[in-house]
């Protein structure tokens, strides 16, 4: 039809060039599965405060766009925290849910019992952990 095809919205490479390319209506889509994902799966509502600890992965910027959508307070933070790092960022924020990959999990998990707010614990990637939610496998 003549026209140029439109920008992407989101446009990802890693070391390995693998990509991940996102229309404007593709990450409309995925972020509002991504905030449906966080409010009805992990329970939370507007004003509740997320913590995420993930590394630059394309779930990163979907997840951001997803807690403006839900008006959740999304709280980052690098994946070099200690187990007492993020005790400490759990406890302050009274976060409620926690969003990690499968490989920093451990480090949240031995926390725990020390975080009486935390209700929800989100893993995002391939792997798999009791009493963790994938992302992959709710959206």
């Amino acid at each position: 039809d003549g026209r140029k095809p439109a920008n992407p919205a989101f446009w990802w490479v890693n070391d390995e060039g693998e990509e991940v390319k996102w229309s404007f209506e593709e990450l409309g889509f995925l972020s509002r599965k991504a905030a449906n994902v966080l409010s009805e799966a992990c329970g939370l509502q507007r004003g509740d405060r997320v913590i995420a600890v993930l590394p630059r992965v394309p779930e990163w910027w979907l997840l951001n766009v997803a807690c403006m959508r839900a008006g959740i307070v999304l709280i980052p933070g690098t994946s070099q925290l200690t187990a007492k790092d993020i005790s400490y960022r759990l406890q302050a924020s009274k976060a409620k849910c926690f969003i990690t990959s499968d490989t920093l999990a451990p480090a949240v998990e031995s926390v725990l019992p020390g975080c009486q707010s935390l209700k929800s614990q989100l893993i995002v990637g391939k792997g798999s952990r009791d009493g963790w939610l994938n992302l992959q496998e709710l959206l």
